[in-house]
């Protein structure tokens, strides 16, 4: 397709399209188009003005852009599927508050005094009917306060007010209903399905397919630490189901034959053979909606407190305006207290501003389930690191393989790799990884393949036991023994390195040598992280002593444990709870859940095991850590502004009391100041908290 380029300067590029009108669908089918473009960092379109931001990493990379639009065509690009975007949704609360003001602005121009108070009187009824739905379930909450300083309004003539009031009202519930949307959207898109392939049963064998191709009917294998990713039947074996994001259940679940799973929860322990009832999985996406917007996890404690201060500072408002009325018999004195009410701008604020801070977190590639947790980061003293893809790069290598025995080298490496394959770690993906680059194809020869979180993989190849894992698994557990004469060879391995060792019939093998380079910027990050308020760093890790100290030294964490279990992740957590402190638990592998759902906060990196991600409570990115200094950022200026908030409400409100009270302004003003106050602190908690 034609475009012109707009605007161009280093690393980011403007283009418009070459067509007259940019439908919402259009604009969502062009900027996924561009996203999967190499070297596209991010993408903006503006269907409006046909418009396209682009940001790319390299120059080197602009002519491939170029490239890309001159080839781009919506029908090309029809088998683009952009779902639940939020464009729409943002479109159609735009022109929500676009009508409503362009209304009043027509009703107060345009129409005669007595049309707008008959609308006036009209739009009062809603009002009126809650406040005296409160009053009939016994409560006296917000809802009777806005009854209140309306009908007071209606019976004294001044319709001017009460529609000023109303229409405030009305603006605040499209804001916060616009904003609540759109963060239940974005982040339920982060939460949805993201599995790409599967492992398809075909007789004997089991395949790996994309998910795409499997229909109904067909059956898939899922393994210890993997999401389910359709749903179905269990046919064959039996497995430990977690189903809390779709049934709220803490703890999971046996499914044996028979047994119904649900797409999207995970294997915690066992295997089971699946038989596909449903071929897509669009219905998650709505379960998890529903499961956002009724748990109480979007609530922060501080939100929480202001919603409940809100409405028990009302009876206070009321008896305040009953007690003036009775002291100074004047009704304009009176009505200056109920104009002017701490509880609308605490109710409305508050939750605007959190659920705005976890739409600007999605924006730096962070998910946050709640908002109570970005509080518990601000608040956190303790930060806890797993070593492997977390402080180190997500993708380890292979160094060396190191073979015992009359053992061959290419041989040893394809049997690890036909075992790794089936689990979700980072040290069993550098293993396949490895073995694909020598080209060297495994054919699935062993048997059930046994994984013991932490510990290792078991299994049987030609009718010999074939074991891989650490040390402590094959040499204390399977009590494996080092070929004779070769001892000196194994005391020299490498300490640098992490070490997977495979032993064939209690014998050891192999040695692979895994080269698990830190994160270059996982020493800033640390550093940072103690400048903005973590006291206490500390590093868990399952590999030797040798390479957790060299890790430890080289990022300077404060604490570090080598050779540990995942309960053994879990218990220091609640020993730090027991000392009062608040923890964040960072982590990436199955071994990593029990921690992560134990924290006050835990994190988990987005390309980790899935298990993993469906337990923590936030996801950063997998390509750079600097993402925890971002979100410990993004959390502090939030309870900042929070407080801010808090003190400008009452101080403003108490303000505007005190000279009603003393006959300076007249209620109408009063009300006006005060919710434009309102509305001026709710537009403001849309907004960024952090500079760009």
């Amino acid at each position: 397709m034609k475009c012109s380029i707009l605007h161009e300067s280093s690393g980011r590029l403007r283009v418009r399209m070459a067509q007259k009108h940019m439908s919402l669908s259009q604009a969502d089918i062009l900027e996924a188009y561009l996203k999967r473009t190499d070297g596209v960092i991010d993408v903006k379109v503006h269907d409006l003005t046909c418009d396209a931001v682009i940001f790319y990493k390299r120059k080197s990379e602009r002519a491939d852009i170029i490239s890309a639009l001159a080839s781009f065509s919506y029908e090309k690009c029809s088998d683009i599927s952009v779902e639940h975007s939020s464009r729409a949704l943002n479109r159609e609360y735009q022109d929500k508050l676009f009508f409503t003001l362009v209304r009043r602005c027509v009703n107060r121009i345009v129409l005669p005094v007595w049309l707008r108070t008959v609308i006036t009187l009209f739009r009062s009824i809603k009002y009126i009917k809650a406040g005296l739905r409160c009053i009939l379930k016994g409560k006296i909450q917000v809802p009777v306060l806005d009854m209140t300083a309306i009908v007071v309004s209606l019976i004294r003539g001044d319709f001017a007010t009460a529609g000023s009031i109303m229409f405030l009202l009305g603006i605040g519930d499209i804001l916060d209903e616009w904003t609540h949307k759109k963060s239940v959207a974005d982040l339920a898109g982060a939460m949805s399905i993201n599995v790409d392939k599967v492992w398809l049963e075909c007789g004997e064998e089991s395949i790996l397919v994309p998910i795409s191709e499997v229909k109904v009917g067909d059956k898939i294998i899922v393994r210890t630490g993997n999401m389910i990713p359709l749903d179905g039947k269990v046919v064959s074996g039996e497995a430990l189901v977690n189903q809390s994001s779709i049934t709220g259940e803490p703890l999971p679940v046996r499914r044996s034959n028979g047994g119904y799973v649900f797409i999207g929860t995970h294997v915690e322990g066992g295997e089971c053979v699946i038989q596909v009832e449903k071929a897509t999985g669009s219905g998650r996406y709505d379960r998890i909606v529903h499961m956002i917007e009724e748990s109480e996890k979007l609530k922060s404690d501080t939100e929480d407190h202001a919603s409940h201060l809100a409405d028990k500072l009302v009876p206070y408002s009321l008896g305040a305006t009953a007690m003036i009325w009775l002291l100074t018999r004047n009704v304009t004195k009176a009505l200056a207290v109920l104009m002017v009410d701490f509880s609308c701008a605490l109710k409305l604020s508050m939750p605007v501003t959190v659920l705005s801070a976890m739409r600007e977190a999605s924006a730096h590639n962070i998910s946050v389930k709640g908002g109570r947790f970005l509080e518990a980061v601000s608040q956190a003293e303790t930060i806890v690191f797993d070593k492997t893809g977390t402080l180190t790069k997500a993708e380890p290598k292979v160094a060396e393989v190191i073979c015992f025995g009359r053992n061959k080298e290419p041989e040893m490496l394809k049997l690890a790799a036909c075992l790794e394959e089936h689990y979700p770690h980072s040290m069993a993906k550098a293993v396949v990884a490895e073995a694909a680059s020598r080209g060297l194809d495994h054919e699935e020869r062993h048997s059930k393949v046994e994984y013991i979180v932490a510990h290792g993989i078991s299994s049987s190849v030609d009718g010999q036991k074939v074991i891989i894992g650490s040390q402590h698994f094959v040499f204390e557990d399977e009590k494996c023994v080092v070929p004779d004469g070769e001892q000196e060879k194994f005391d020299s391995l490498n300490a640098e390195f992490s070490h997977l060792y495979l032993a064939v019939s209690g014998v050891l093998a192999a040695v692979i040598c895994i080269e698990d380079p830190l994160r270059t910027e996982a020493a800033d990050v640390v550093s940072g992280l103690k400048k903005l308020g973590i006291k206490h760093v500390v590093m868990m890790t399952g590999d030797n002593e040798k390479t957790a100290c060299a890790v430890a030294k080289a990022v300077g964490i404060d604490e570090y444990y080598s050779e540990v279990l995942p309960e053994d992740k879990a218990n220091f957590i609640r020993s730090e709870h027991e000392k009062g402190r608040k923890v964040i638990m960072l982590g990436d592998g199955v071994n990593d859940s029990p921690a992560l759902s134990q924290a006050d906060a835990g994190i988990a990196i987005r390309d980790g095991a899935a298990i993993a991600k469906e337990v923590a409570d936030i996801m950063i990115g997998s390509d750079d850590l600097n993402s925890l200094l971002t979100l410990k950022e993004l959390s502090d200026a939030l309870m900042s502004r929070i407080h801010s908030n808090y003190r400008k409400i009452i101080g403003f409100n108490f303000m505007l009391i005190v000279l009603g009270v003393a006959g300076i302004l007249p209620p109408a003003t009063s009300a006006l100041l005060h919710n434009a106050l309102t509305l001026e602190i709710s537009l403001r908690g849309m907004t960024n908290l952090l500079k760009e």
